[in-house]
């Protein structure tokens, strides 16, 4: 579904992004490992327009280089940030209802998302649609900005650190919700700091350190690999 080969970003004169390459597949869910100032946020960013990008990325056979934000997201990729990003003065309905796309191309049935699908999906927000998402608590504002991006149907989702600061319980919702995209065929790639959590969701790992893909592989073959943990993902 994926396909990205020699990526390399930017910030100002500073070379994040160094020659990624990686392929995420439909209804796979690929978890992006690394320490903190690894890239993995940066390498989102890119794949979404947010920063300066060189290289190829090609999705369902369609080369996205130059492609502004809003026509990616129109194409099917969805994108929930690390800081969750609600709109702190509306409710949550109305949160919700920025992320319906009227007039987006149809979608495969599998990745239609109505509201109704989502107030099932995270119960909590049912219950408090008519609250100013400011009120939130993290786990709340976590669970809106993924049912915001759901809403606009994406059929590859780049989720960064959607667990960090939240209980267990919302943490089991949130895998919950993984769990589901990628029943319905959903590409999930996922950033995340908690190893023992991304190693149970993921069908296969990459690991960036320096802004490079310094392993890609398996999960039972990063556990056979204790170098690999220890000089790129341990603390």
């Amino acid at each position: 579904m994926m396909r990205v080969r020699r990526l390399n970003a930017w910030y100002g004169l500073s070379h994040v992004l160094q020659g990624v390459d990686f392929d995420l597949g439909q209804g796979e869910i690929l978890a992006l490992l690394g320490r903190n100032g690894s890239g993995r946020s940066t390498l989102a960013k890119a794949l979404m327009g947010l920063v300066d990008w060189r290289g190829e990325v090609h999705w369902n056979g369609q080369n996205l280089a130059g492609l502004p934000t809003h026509a990616l997201a129109r194409l099917g990729l969805g994108y929930v940030p690390e800081g969750r990003d609600v709109f702190a003065d509306l409710t949550v309905h109305q949160n919700l209802l920025l992320g319906l796309q009227p007039g987006a191309p149809v979608r495969p049935a599998g990745v239609r998302w109505a509201l109704q699908d989502i107030l099932d999906l995270f119960p909590a927000l049912r219950e408090r649609q008519q609250v100013p998402a400011g009120l939130l608590s993290g786990g709340e504002q976590q669970m809106l900005t993924l049912g915001r991006t759901l809403l606009g149907h994406p059929q590859v989702l780049l989720v960064d650190e959607p667990t960090e600061g939240l209980a267990p319980q919302v943490v089991a919702q949130v895998a919950d919700c993984l769990n589901t995209l990628r029943a319905r065929g959903v590409a999930v790639l996922l950033i995340e700091q908690k190893l023992d959590l991304a190693l149970t969701l993921c069908d296969r790992c990459l690991v960036m350190g320096q802004g490079r893909i310094v392993f890609s592989g398996a999960v039972q073959q990063l556990l056979e690999q204790p170098q690999i943990q220890q000089e790129w993902l341990q603390v």
